[in-house]
């Protein structure tokens, strides 16, 4: 053989037994996955890792994806392509988790985990509800 040949023919060799070592290695507890989060939250963090996703890998759980809901044709993305397509209605922030549609001023429009922008008459005719307002205390 060629020397190039055989020192890669070691170099794989030697990378498939380091690979199966730690394949074969036994997953952490979670104590031990829980104490490494503590030692390295900040930098884990900033990643933009949750703890949750950092404890199932360290523990080599796989996570289950969440299916993402198609957004209806009547969804938008962002508030300029509802305002494009409703001039004349107003744009609102459906919640798709609760079916409840926030207005312009609301402290949750645009801000919930799951929605999008709608028309107004939109939303109410695909069946969400106006958020109800809370209510004042007469001081």
């Amino acid at each position: 053989m060629r020397p190039n040949v055989a020192a890669a023919l070691c170099a794989a060799l030697v990378g498939l037994l380091a690979w199966s070592q730690s394949a074969i290695a036994e997953p952490k507890t979670p104590k031990q996955c829980n104490s490494d989060w503590g030692a390295n939250k900040a930098s884990i963090q900033a990643s933009g890792q949750t703890k949750r996703v950092f404890m199932a890998e360290c523990r080599g759980v796989p996570m289950a994806t969440r299916p993402s809901a198609a957004p209806d044709k009547s969804q938008y993305a962002t508030e300029a392509e509802a305002r494009a397509k409703c001039p004349s209605d107003a744009v609102v922030w459906v919640n798709s988790a609760s079916h409840v549609y926030h207005s312009s001023g609301s402290r949750n429009y645009g801000k919930t985990r799951n929605g999008a922008y709608m028309c107004e008459q939109d939303s109410v005719a695909a069946g969400f509800r106006a958020a109800k307002i809370a209510r004042r205390p007469d001081a």
